[in-house]
């Protein structure tokens, strides 16, 4: 593997590495990973034409977007911006259904992906980083296959993240314990909840199948995509107003479907913010949900930008990229 500064790259296998891993996944999680990437994917290109045209109904679309909406914003607010940054503190109601939440956008368990997530911070596009598209170099090659691996290929490694290193205070919880160790009940209800509600309000197999496919698969499939291009477009490209140690940047047509986490360079100039999008016009729609359950005392201590700060990180950046 070659790295961004044009040297060879260590493996996770080499010792300055194996502090970062906990070993490998068993046989039979590597292969349901495997599954749950390309099962959906694969059942959509069967499903999809065979229902285009003539069984999209609108209570497909209220449902997708309906599930969408809280399973993004539990990954979002919850499992990165609350869980892996401590933005906000929430009351023990409010972190257990941010946990379930995000757990049901099927990104992996609460445990592995905040490990994962501040493992990516503290070696952001360097050596180390579990999914950097600068990993194997600048050269347009090195840089369509880092693209690959920032995307989807990462995920795909057998390698776990040390969680005893980058998640000790979430090991400590034993709601979160509980949560993680529930995932496979969290995967089945948010596959099989939009099919049963398509059932029963239609009172018919064939409303639970096209709520399956639309609200179940394709949602699933697309979140994970959005979720994944944060990961890899948004470190290749974007405007970089604030200073960062790394090549994260601004990806505006991903905003509202990411819920403002695509406002990627703010956030890595400051991760602890609980607003990414702090420039006019930068919809952040978790902010506001954050927000929200400030204002109904849900979450305290937001630590909310302040222009001082934003200031210091915007003259520190110099020219925008």
């Amino acid at each position: 593997m070659v790295s961004a500064l044009g040297k060879s790259a260590p493996s996770a296998e080499q010792p300055q590495h194996r502090a970062l891993l906990a070993g490998t996944r068993p046989l039979t999680a590597h292969i349901a990973v495997y599954l749950f990437v390309t099962v959906p994917l694969l059942a959509l290109i069967v499903a999809v034409p065979l229902t285009w045209g003539h069984s999209l109904t609108w209570l497909d679309v209220i449902l997708a977007v309906a599930w969408y909406t809280v399973t993004c914003l539990g990954v979002t607010v919850g499992f990165h911006r609350y869980f892996t940054h401590r933005s906000f503190k929430a009351t023990r109601p409010l972190r257990v259904a941010l946990a379930v939440a995000g757990s049901m956008a099927v990104q992996g368990p609460i445990l592995h992906w905040v490990a994962d997530h501040r493992r990516h911070h503290a070696f952001s596009d360097r050596d180390g980083d579990p999914h950097s598209p600068w990993a194997y170099g600048t050269s347009p090659a090195a840089l369509a296959r880092g693209f690959w691996h920032a995307h989807l290929g990462w995920i795909l490694d057998r390698n776990v993240t040390n969680q005893h290193r980058f998640a000790p205070d979430l090991l400590a919880d034993r709601d979160l314990r509980r949560v993680d160790r529930l995932f496979w009940l969290w995967t089945v209800i948010t596959l099989a909840g939009p099919a049963l509600i398509g059932g029963l309000v239609t009172w018919s197999w064939w409303g639970a199948l096209t709520a399956f496919v639309w609200a179940g698969l394709l949602r699933v499939v697309l979140l994970h995509h959005i979720a994944w291009s944060v990961n890899s477009v948004c470190h290749l490209i974007g405007d970089r107003p604030f200073a960062s140690r790394d090549k994260s940047g601004n990806v505006w047509p991903l905003a509202i479907l990411s819920m403002g986490e695509s406002w990627h360079n703010l956030h890595h100039a400051d991760p602890t913010c609980a607003r990414h999008g702090v420039r006019p016009g930068q919809i952040d729609i978790s902010a506001r949900l954050i927000w929200i359950f400030e204002r109904l005392g849900w979450a305290t201590d937001v630590r909310w930008p302040t222009p001082d700060r934003l200031d210091r990180l915007s003259a520190a950046a110099g020219p925008e990229s």
